[in-house]
């Protein structure tokens, strides 16, 4: 039977074996649920890079640039790290640089070892289950965190997925089996859960509400961002 486990901050992903897993990329707030909102409205590709300089690089290419650090647009890009500037017409068919504090860094952490590299938020947690449950691979859900620390939103989305396969994969590790707990207990209301969680006081003192119910809803989109090569694309 195929394992799923979690990794709770890309800080300890030398602690996991992940050349046999399709590693799950989930940073909630915002920079995956920006990539599948991206996706849904018609961006043709995103390069995650993990470095400002390296975006920067890219937009100086051509790319439309989103740089993001501290949940604050970076100066001189034309994007910041929430999902409803991802949903303008001007970016149908377009290739975008994105830079973020913590999501970005994970897929540069997890791609040089992992089968396939995914990006998941509970804005696709429906296509994402429906994609593993047809590949022969474990799983590994690595959290995004806070610059090298645990957050809880990242945690439940793991646990939520792992719940959605349950029958499919096997659970050996503390790490999920908290997740898959964490997410029962909050599921019937994730934003009260969530009300006095760290991260969501860093955007309630920017001023930034809206995104934090956007991030939240499940199954909005159709939508699996994957790795190719060094750019994600939507299957």
């Amino acid at each position: 039977m195929k394992n799923i486990d979690v990794c709770l901050t890309p800080d300890l992903l030398h602690l996991h074996s992940i050349d046999n897993s399709i590693v799950i990329i989930a940073d909630i707030f915002r920079a995956t649920s920006c990539m599948i909102t991206g996706f849904a409205y018609g961006v043709k590709s995103i390069i995650p890079v993990e470095t400002v300089e390296e975006c920067k690089k890219l937009q100086e290419m051509g790319y439309i640039a989103a740089a993001e650090r501290n949940a604050r647009k970076v100066e001189g890009f034309e994007l910041d790290n929430s999902p409803f500037s991802y949903m303008s017409e001007s970016l149908i068919g377009e290739k975008i640089a994105m830079t973020t504090t913590n999501g970005t860094y994970s897929i540069a952490k997890a791609k040089a070892s992992a089968v396939k590299v995914l990006a998941g938020a509970f804005l696709n947690l429906n296509a994402i289950v429906n994609y593993l449950k047809t590949q022969p691979y474990d799983v590994l859900v690595l959290c995004a965190g806070w610059k090298g620390r645990v957050n809880i939103e990242d945690t439940l989305f793991a646990g939520a997925l792992i719940e959605a396969l349950e029958d499919e994969y096997f659970v050996p590790e503390d790490s999920a089996i908290m997740s898959l707990r964490l997410y029962k207990q909050a599921k019937d209301d994730l934003i009260g859960y969530l009300a006095n969680s760290s991260h969501i006081r860093r955007l309630q003192n920017l001023g930034i509400h809206k995104d934090i119910a956007y991030c939240l809803q499940k199954d909005l989109y159709d939508v699996v961002p994957i790795l190719r090569g060094n750019e994600l694309v939507n299957l």
